[in-house]
């Protein structure tokens, strides 16, 4: 199934007098939540929703938990996350301190399935 698109004008930040341009952006088709995926999961398997619940609900707090301890955490195919961060420079090496660090977030890294299935998509402009 072709994912939708929607046609968005946008300007440009960094020079407010340029033309605006369009630019394709892809339209949700809603959401699927841990639960919706606890109960996917349960029916193609033998494991009950409740033991699947169990397991997801592990998986989103260890994430973090390893995260903020400084590992990557790897889920085979599916990718990986690990810390990223912004920083201030410094002109010598002995000038950066913990301050210089101005933005924290988590980066995700696709894995190989990620990869294919973004790879196989195809687009519908929405009407």
């Amino acid at each position: 199934m072709a994912i939708k698109f929607n046609v968005q004008e946008i300007g440009n930040p960094q020079d407010a007098a340029a033309p605006k341009k369009f630019y394709a952006r892809p339209v949700s088709s809603g959401e699927i939540t841990l639960e919706d995926l606890a109960s996917d999961i349960s029916h193609g398997s033998s494991i009950t929703e409740s033991d699947v619940m169990a397991v997801l609900y592990s998986l989103v707090r260890e994430i973090p938990r390893n995260i903020s301890r400084g590992y990557i955490v790897r889920l085979g195919e599916l990718g990986s996350f690990r810390l990223g961060t912004s920083s201030m420079g410094s002109e010598t090496s002995e000038e950066v301190t913990a301050a210089n660090i101005h933005r924290k977030r988590v980066l995700f890294h696709n894995g190989t399935r990620i990869k294919k299935a973004i790879t196989d998509l195809t687009f519908k402009k929405s009407e």
